[in-house]
């Protein structure tokens, strides 16, 4: 492997490049669903890209005027958006989950959720541990199914031309009722004929944890399944795989559940992290028959992972760091987050060495981070370039308004900035048909448009992202702040559009 390259620090900037009621209102809900061509669009379609984009998140922020306390408890909603021959069609629809259907009807919040209690105080709140299927963190076409994924629950499948929901999905039997599946699968491009194939996983936690791995082929057939009892609660969001291995950094957080079950506290009020204990590194070998080895790193947050690949006895991965959990706060709600107060978000690359069982690492990238994306096919190998959100400022804690383009071998960084009055999603990377190069594709990025109150679809060159958008798509209407999304070259328009 060519030498990491680690990008210099650069001097802060003295002014924020945001205002904050810009920012709020991008999460102010959408409860309208859409329908239409997009008609204003700067710049042209590149000519190669062909399919449809698709992103969840949280549609809703509220109930009929009842805010929720958190955004991992908003109704999912999905967007859509094909693309065919210079010409794009959006089309979005909520999930319409249980929980969905039950809160609409009665016009009130009537879940617990991660972050969310019910209006009415302990009281309302006392013993009830239910909590509701949100459908809300990532979106997967695989298998020909559109499946939105929430991590503590069933998926939810919908069709892939309307969006309509079709119900809870076993995934043709590998699920029994109820059971999780997380939502951060990742997908292993197949090497020398073989298949593509999908790995993800589920987390039961407690006292002891168990993590059951998942493989399915490139027509949804399960292809192995395996659990394994992990000492400790788990609190896992996201892996990375290599060839050998599911990769997962056990946070050092712990859950006293007595303030939730008698109606005091949200879930994520319950967690508390530990600055004094280790942050663990657990590989499950992915033949689920090898032993589970435990690496202990200094303390630290990890809720994303971007890339893990193997050299002889070490094992690298790259992640999202924080110093420590980045909770709300109790009072006032996620849109008045101090970000002065938060961990920033860090990029750290950690060499596992399997066979002394030590783990080093190094800090990358400073600018507060999130959202990271490379090429499909490095998913698990070595790779070069990555791509991420990125606070408009090199230091500092802040919201995402550009996107980062990270060279490892030369330590080039190249960004593209939306700000002052425009923030920045999760980066897309579509492949070129004919691409040779690691970097040749487009990214593609729902952001929030703050000076017209709408969405657009940022259009760029992965090869070059500093000469911006080679098209913006605008929206008639603003998308609330989303998680993730995923690309098929199927054009997937309803039938007569």
């Amino acid at each position: 492997m060519q030498k990491l390259q680690i990008s210099q620090p650069q001097t802060a900037a003295q002014n924020p490049s945001y205002d904050r009621t810009d920012w709020q209102r991008g999460y102010e809900s959408q409860p309208n669903e859409f329908d239409y061509w997009i008609d204003n669009i700067e710049g042209e379609i590149p000519a190669g890209l062909q399919g449809t984009f698709f992103r969840n998140g949280p549609g809703l922020l509220d109930v009929n005027g009842q805010p929720i306390h958190h955004p991992f408890d908003g109704d999912g909603m999905i967007c859509a958006i094909a693309i065919s021959e210079g010409r794009a069609h959006f089309r979005n629809r909520f999930v319409r989950t249980e929980g969905y259907i039950a809160e609409q009807k009665a016009g009130k919040i009537l879940y617990r959720g991660f972050g969310t209690q019910k209006p009415g105080g302990w009281l309302a709140n006392i013993f009830d541990v239910k909590v509701k299927n949100a459908a809300n963190t990532n979106i997967i076409y695989w298998g020909d199914k559109l499946l939105a994924l929430w991590e503590g629950g069933q998926p939810y499948r919908l069709d892939p031309r309307t969006l309509d929901t079709l119900g809870l999905d076993t995934l043709d039997g590998i699920l029994q009722p109820g059971e999780p599946f997380a939502a951060h699968p990742r997908i292993e491009k197949g090497k020398n004929g073989a298949g593509d194939r999908l790995v993800n996983f589920s987390v039961k936690p407690g006292l002891s944890s168990t993590i059951t791995i998942y493989e399915l082929d490139e027509s949804g057939k399960l292809l192995q399944r395996h659990a394994h009892a992990i000492p400790g609660f788990a609190f896992l969001h996201d892996m990375a795989i290599t060839p050998n291995y599911c990769i997962f950094f056990q946070n050092p957080l712990s859950f006293n559940p007595l303030p939730f079950l008698l109606g005091f506290r949200s879930a994520s009020e319950c967690l508390k992290f530990s600055p004094n204990k280790p942050t663990q590194a657990i590989l499950i070998p992915r033949n689920g028959t090898d032993e589970v080895k435990i690496l202990e790193t200094e303390p630290c947050f990890v809720f994303h992972h971007c890339n893990a690949w193997e050299e002889g006895d070490e094992v690298f991965v790259d992640s999202v760091c924080y110093e420590s959990f980045p909770a709300v706060e109790a009072e006032g709600g996620f849109r008045e987050v101090d970000f002065d107060s938060l961990p920033a978000s860090e990029l750290w690359r950690f060499k596992l060495n399997l066979q002394d069982k030590t783990v080093q690492h190094q800090v990358v990238e400073t600018p507060s981070c999130e959202f990271p994306t490379l090429h499909p096919n490095n998913v698990g190998q070595p790779y070069r370039y990555l791509y991420m959100g990125v606070a408009d400022a090199p230091r500092g804690n802040a919201p995402l308004q550009a996107i980062l383009k990270f060279d490892f071998v030369t330590g080039e960084r190249q960004i593209w900035s939306a700000a002052p009055r425009g923030f920045a999603g999760e980066p897309m990377f579509v492949l070129r048909p004919d691409a040779v190069a690691e970097d040749d594709g487009w990214l593609l990025s729902l952001m929030y448009d703050a000076a017209n109150h709408r969405s657009t679809l940022a259009i760029l060159d992965a090869r070059d992202i500093t000469k911006g958008p080679l098209a913006r798509l605008h929206l008639k209407q603003h998308i609330p702040y989303g998680f993730h999304g995923c690309f098929t070259p199927n054009v997937l328009l309803p039938i007569g559009s």
